[in-house]
C-alpha cells in the first residue's frame, strides 16, 4: 500500500468524529462523511462541550414561560415564536443541526455572536435572542411569511418573496402550520340579531301584553216544569124527573 494512501483515512477520521459527535451529542441526523459546514459544526460542538458541565446538576427551566415572555417583550404575535422554536428544535435545548445551528432557536454561530449570546445552549438568553432576531425581521418585512423566511435563509435572501431553495419554502409552510395550533383561539361570540330585527324585538319586549277580556257570563234559566192542568170535574145534574115511587 503506497504511503499517500494513508492520507485518505487520516483526513477522514476528523470529519467522521466531528459528524458523529454532532449527531450523538446534538440529537440530529448527519452523515458521518458529510463535508458540509465543517467549521460551523466544529464551533457548535465546542460551544456544547463548554456548556454541558453547567447543566449537569441544574436542570434548565421550562421553555414555555421564556417563549411567552420573549413574545411579549419584543412585540411578536402570540404563538409565532413558539411555533418557530417547535419547528427548529422540537423545543430541545441541546440540539445541533447538520449545519451547526445551536439551541432551541437554532442560532448559527455568527448569528449568536451578532445577538451577543455567549452560550446558545442556555435557554433564557438563547430564546430571547431568537425573539429579538425574529422581531427584527417582522419590522423589516412587515409580513409573517417573509419574516419567517428571513429567519431561516437570512434577510439578504428575501427579496419580496419566499426564496425557493429547496428548504426555506418547506420551512415556512411548517412554521405557519404549527402557528395555526399555537396562536390563541379567537373567542366565539354569540350571534347578534340583524339591525332590522333588533328594534322590533325590543319594542315587542317593552309593549304590554294585551289580556283577553273575559267572556260575558251566560245565565241559563233553569227549565220550568210544564204545568199540568187539573182535570175538570163535571157537575152531576139532577134529573128533572123525580124517580118513580116504588109501586
Amino acid at each position: 500500500m503506497p504511503g499517500w494512501a494513508w492520507l485518505v483515512p487520516c483526513a477522514l477520521v476528523p470529519v467522521v468524529l466531528l459528524n458523529v459527535g454532532v449527531a450523538w451529542l446534538g440529537g440530529t441526523q448527519v452523515s458521518p462523511l458529510s463535508f458540509s459546514f465543517l467549521q460551523t459544526k466544529a464551533r457548535a460542538l465546542g460551544a456544547y462541550v463548554a456548556h454541558r458541565p453547567a447543566c449537569v446538576l441544574d436542570e434548565h427551566p421550562p421553555l414555555e414561560p421564556l417563549i411567552a415572555d420573549a413574545e411579549r417583550r419584543h412585540g411578536i404575535p402570540p404563538g409565532l415564536l413558539r411555533a418557530l422554536i417547535q419547528v427548529e428544535s422540537e423545543t430541545r435545548v441541546h440540539r445541533i443541526s447538520p449545519a451547526g445551528a445551536m439551541g432551541p432557536g437554532q442560532l448559527m454561530p455568527d448569528t449568536a455572536a451578532q445577538m451577543r449570546v455567549d452560550d446558545p445552549f442556555d435557554p433564557a438568553p438563547s430564546v430571547d435572542a431568537s425573539g429579538r432576531y425574529l422581531a427584527e425581521q417582522l419590522r423589516r418585512f412587515r409580513d409573517v411569511r417573509l419574516a419567517v423566511a428571513a429567519y431561516n435563509a437570512g434577510p439578504g435572501s428575501v427579496n419580496g418573496h419566499v426564496p425557493h431553495n429547496g428548504e426555506t419554502e418547506f420551512y415556512v409552510a411548517k412554521v405557519l402550520a404549527a402557528y395555526e395550533h399555537t396562536r390563541p383561539k379567537a373567542p366565539v361570540l354569540a350571534k347578534r340579531p340583524a339591525a332590522s330585527e333588533a328594534p322590533a324585538k325590543a319594542a315587542a319586549a317593552k309593549a304590554p301584553v294585551a289580556r283577553k277580556a273575559p267572556a260575558p257570563a251566560v245565565h241559563v234559566k233553569p227549565p220550568v216544569a210544564p204545568r199540568v192542568a187539573a182535570p175538570v170535574k163535571k157537575p152531576v145534574l139532577a134529573s128533572a124527573r123525580k124517580p118513580a115511587a116504588s109501586r
